[in-house]
């Protein structure tokens, strides 16, 4: 029989102690790692949700500017309370009068946002009439617009072509599971096959709204105007503006009595118009190097703001 050597034992009880030791390690770094990555999600879960809170409460608090401008009178122009942004500022400020909360103690976050009369953009929803049809003058005011802005002209075409198959796919051969989806957002006319460089020149001058509406002539931009008046050509334009930055328009009347009477008898009250009804409301939350931001798309109704579309975006801050 073989004897086992007492220094051969002691080895491999010592090789086993060293084994369940490094297994204990492992399985308590595990629970450790676990417990630190539980704790990280909740802490940006409950980030993500203050976030969130906070850009409704501004949200909010657009809708009760936009409520409190609807009675002061119909006329909507850039030198309301509504048109002034917010600038960034560190959200303990807006604590600050409650004194029971601590700011002191809360993280570094700044909240900044503004509020865009979307009718001081060209709407897209005019291309396509109540009936169902292309209306080739509100085409002829797109073209203008484009020419403007350097977008070749058959970028207004296509997008009154994809316009009209979505909205009314039985008139142009289509059915419902074929037709184009309506777009939203400008971003979506690529979907009516608009190029990339397009969409971002025609951005910041159109929009696209639930349905037909006229341009603010006390809001838009002299590329707008153009689109809005047939006929007006860019000198005018820029007089209209520089003449309502001294006095705004109180009626339509007062804005065609700057134009040749032969436009001014053309213009449709559909076309043109002194105040709103649609504003975009954009909030920006910034926490250390994150930034949440929201883009709320409203329709005031008296003094009943409702809110049609949201959208959220994260990113991070490439400044620093």
């Amino acid at each position: 029989m073989r004897t086992i050597h007492p220094r051969n034992q002691r080895g491999a009880a010592l090789l086993t102690a060293m084994i369940i030791v490094t297994l204990i390690t492992t399985l308590a770094a595990s629970m450790v790692w676990q417990q630190w990555r539980a704790v990280q999600v909740e802490v940006a879960e409950r980030a993500r949700l203050q976030s969130s809170w906070i850009l409704s409460g501004a949200a909010d608090w657009a809708k009760l500017i936009l409520a409190e401008d609807a009675k002061t009178g119909g006329v909507d122009h850039l030198g309301e309370p509504w048109a002034v942004p917010l600038a960034e500022a560190r959200l303990s400020t807006f604590l600050a009068a409650d004194k029971d909360n601590n700011t002191d103690t809360g993280p570094e976050a700044f909240l900044s946002g503004s509020i865009t009369d979307v009718q001081s953009r060209y709407n897209l929803r005019n291309l396509v009439d109540s009936t169902g049809k292309v209306s080739a003058t509100e085409v002829n005011a797109l073209k203008n617009l484009l020419q403007a802005l350097n977008v070749g002209a058959g970028v207004a075409d296509r997008i009154a072509a994809g316009l009209h198959d979505s909205i009314s796919p039985s008139a142009s051969g289509n059915t419902s599971q074929t037709a184009p989806l309506l777009p939203r957002d400008v971003s979506q006319l690529a979907w009516l096959g608009v190029d990339a460089d397009s969409i971002h020149l025609m951005k910041p001058y159109i929009t696209i709204l639930p349905m037909p509406t006229p341009v603010n002539v006390n809001t838009a931009s002299p590329e707008v105007l153009l689109a809005a008046i047939p006929g007006l050509d860019r000198g005018t334009a820029q007089r209209i503006v520089q003449t309502r930055q001294r006095n705004y328009f109180k009626s339509t009347a007062e804005m065609l009595a700057l134009v040749p009477k032969s436009i001014a008898d053309a213009v449709l009250p559909s076309q043109v118009s002194v105040s709103s009804a649609f504003f975009e409301v954009r909030g920006r939350l910034r926490l250390a190097d994150r930034m949440l931001e929201e883009s709320s798309l409203m329709e005031r109704r008296g003094t009943t703001i409702a809110v049609l579309s949201r959208q959220r975006e994260n990113s991070r801050d490439s400044s620093e």
